[in-house]
């Protein structure tokens, strides 16, 4: 079940990829969890600031450190999002063309 915040946002659970949206008036509880895994949703690999190659992998400088990055969390900086350095995500075209760059540095 979502409940009361002020933005709009898609997001995918870290498990599964089902997709949800969140519309105004809307918020991820802690206690929220996936429809389809039961995974929880308020966790870091769902929320737009984290990035693996920040300090606490976290864009949010004044974010806590959540050692658990799949398992629901406490954390009042939470948004819910897509973000790139997840765990199990591909890189995207820019990133796969830029690997596909890189390999071929290698190539003899």
């Amino acid at each position: 079940m979502l409940h009361r915040i002020m933005t709009n946002a898609a997001a995918t659970c870290h498990k599964c990829d089902a997709e949800m949206r969140v519309t105004p008036g809307e918020k991820i509880l802690r206690n929220d969890a996936c429809p389809q895994c039961g995974a929880d949703l308020h966790c870091c690999y769902n929320c737009q600031f984290y990035d693996p190659g920040k300090h606490n992998q976290c864009a949010e400088t004044q974010a806590e450190y959540v050692q658990y990055k799949d398992e629901a969390n406490f954390c009042d900086y939470f948004q819910p999002g897509i973000p790139a350095g997840r765990p199990g995500r591909a890189a995207g075209p820019q990133g796969d063309e830029t690997r596909r760059k890189f390999d071929s540095l290698f190539k003899t």
